[in-house]
């Protein structure tokens, strides 16, 4: 059987269809957001709401989680093809509602649709994966998620930047429109023959209703930092933080906060890591055009090497997964996150320093970008390693979740660290720079935590 998967390519007749549909559907959501990270900037000096920078993201990855955790608890009910339908439905919604903004609270509700819509088409990529490949198969599926960033990131973050910078950030989101629109056309027919029937449907968990209450209580944490110089600030912070802990000891596997080895270091590893290059990618397209004072166009050309350098290493390392049957996966995933290290602390001296330029600054992205690309399909099929027959849908949702909500708890973070710059007078440049300070330490947390990775014991 192992002989015959390493012969078998997911190009092969029998998967062909639904590669092709995973790899547009992920490239709709990719496009889109590459884009918007070029765009942000500009958008939130428009709107005047540069105090709200970071809720451009964590709006979107916050809501991503609901529309995982719904999508999640239904799709064994209601199949793939219905589930995906709706999820692109809503998706649109926040589409139309951002492009039409005409001001920061409109705009972060259209992103919140945006964020329930991907992270539910998202869900139901996932569970094709675990339904229709074999173990043989996932690293290569999951390298093909990198691939569809390809042509996203060629052209996405410095046509977007032109966009902005010459015509209007609204186009971005229009543009969006015709992807989804093939997407759907060439997916959709291969969703419809997919059979869900040997999942499982558990017993209630009323994970959708945990995952409401943590949205609601990382907003109030979020929000409450943004002022936390008022005592208000402070108690509506803690208010979150309390509302937040039950959520997260049901939505995350047992041992998580203890970190145990196997799954749950697994899972902590790779939200920290993917938490930190989501916030570091954000915090430096506004760091380069208002502190070093490049145009949108050329900051999304700078971010898009990392997307580039990213597929690069998904390819690679799903070669060397080949190559050694997933026995070097481990390593695989240390040495990316080290490479993370590396990227993160390049780009606070390109920004922090008189003589960090263009130049530290386009070396920094290529060597963030690869050691994710190396790290996050590794610890993708290290995680579904751990699925016992029935649990394929438990262990997706797992990685579904921390990739929305460490990167959407990051970035809001790093967004009201300026929020407390600018109130208490020090700058942009030094909110920026504390949060990109604390996009080290996570990525540093995430290397110590990779060392604790193991597979499940049978």
């Amino acid at each position: 059987m192992e002989i015959s998967e390493s012969k078998t390519g997911i190009f092969d007749v029998r998967y062909r269809a639904l590669t092709i549909g995973i790899i547009l559907a992920v490239t709709t959501v990719a496009f889109e957001g590459l884009a918007i990270t070029t765009i942000a900037p500009n958008l939130a000096q428009q709107l005047g709401g540069i105090h709200l920078y970071g809720w451009i993201f964590s709006a979107f990855l916050l809501s991503q989680i609901l529309g995982t955790m719904v999508i999640g608890q239904q799709i064994g009910k209601i199949g793939v093809y219905r589930s995906f339908t709706l999820s692109i439905i809503i998706f649109v919604v926040g589409i139309l509602l951002a492009a039409t903004s005409w001001n920061m609270p409109m705009l972060i509700g259209g992103r919140a649709f945006q964020g329930f819509g991907a992270g539910a088409s998202i869900t139901c990529v996932y569970y094709s994966i675990t339904l229709s490949y074999p173990d043989g198969l996932r690293t290569k599926i999951l390298a093909a998620f990198s691939s569809a960033y390809i042509l996203p990131a060629m052209i996405g973050p410095y046509f977007a930047g032109l966009l902005a910078e010459y015509v209007s950030w609204r186009l971005v989101f229009w543009l969006v429109l015709p992807l989804i629109g093939l997407a759907v056309l060439l997916t959709l027919p291969t969703f419809r023959k997919l059979q869900v029937g040997n999942i499982s449907v558990t017993k209630k968990s009323h994970k959708e209703g945990y995952a409401l209450l943590l949205t609601i209580g990382t907003g109030m944490l979020l929000t409450g930092l943004g002022f936390v110089s008022d005592w208000k600030g402070i108690a509506l912070s803690l208010t979150g933080v309390a509302i937040m802990i039950r959520p997260l000891l049901k939505l995350l596997p047992e041992g998580t906060f203890l970190v145990k080895k196997g799954l749950p270091a697994t899972i902590v590893s790779r939200g920290l890591y993917v938490a930190c290059y989501v916030a570091t990618e954000s915090y430096v397209v506004l760091a380069l055009t208002e502190v070093k004072g490049l145009s949108a166009d050329l900051a999304g050309l700078i971010v898009a090497t990392g997307a580039l350098s990213w597929s690069t290493a998904a390819w690679l390392q799903s070669k060397l997964d080949e190559r050694d049957q997933g026995r070097g996966r481990k390593k695989r995933v240390s040495v990316g996150v080290g490479l993370m290290i590396v990227g993160v602390s390049l780009v606070i001296m390109a920004i922090g320093f008189e003589g960090g330029g263009i130049a530290i600054a386009l070396i920094s992205q290529l060597l963030t970008g690869f050691g994710i690309g190396m790290a996050n399909p590794t610890t993708g099929a290290i995680a579904l390693q751990h699925a016992r027959k029935g649990e394929e849908g438990e262990i997706s949702a797992y990685l579904q979740f921390v990739d929305a909500f460490f990167p959407g708890l990051s970035i809001g973070i790093g967004g009201a660290l300026i929020a407390i710059s600018e109130i208490f007078s020090s700058g942009i440049f030094m909110g920026i720079m504390l949060a990109l300070f604390t996009q080290l330490l996570l990525v540093i947390l995430s290397f110590i935590v990779s060392f604790r990775i193991a597979k499940r014991s049978e």
